[in-house]
């Protein structure tokens, strides 16, 4: 995907057939600033500028953007719910500290997606593969933590 279509989000919504709506705009925008961020954290950081938007309001948004592939769902071990990012492209995976929670995005963990193929594919054809590396982060290591 073009970087310039990267952060133009009411065209990247035009182009999946989405209406551009002020708060689907603040969703993504806060997904930006914030990746891997929990709906009750991107509704955290727009409710300044949205006052009447509720949680409820963004776990839809999430969802319809999920469904449309502008955003992307992370399910991680350890946290209570759902995370979200805004949809690269790419096949990356996560590296997760297991003290405090901080989550970044590793590059593919070997060559083109899927990245990686199992033992045995029951005859299925892969479409991706999600790696979770689970680490302790330099300050919790540094804390002591873990």
């Amino acid at each position: 995907m073009p970087a310039d279509t990267l952060t133009d989000f009411p065209a990247r919504l035009r182009a999946v057939g989405l209406r551009v709506t002020t708060q689907r705009v603040h969703v993504l925008e806060s997904l930006r600033l914030r990746p891997h961020a929990s709906a009750d954290i991107v509704h955290a950081g727009i409710r300044d500028s949205l006052p009447g938007i509720a949680p409820a309001t963004v776990h839809g948004i999430l969802n319809d953007l999920t469904a449309a592939g502008i955003v992307s769902r992370v399910s991680l071990p350890d946290v209570g719910s759902a995370l979200y990012e805004l949809q690269s492209g790419d096949n990356h995976h996560h590296l997760q500290c297991v003290s405090c929670g901080r989550v970044e995005d590793v590059d593919c963990a070997v060559g083109a997606a899927p990245c990686m193929h199992p033992t045995h594919d029951h005859g299925m054809r892969i479409l991706e593969a999600a790696v979770t590396y689970r680490a302790l982060c330099p300050e919790c290591e540094r804390n002591g933590n873990g």
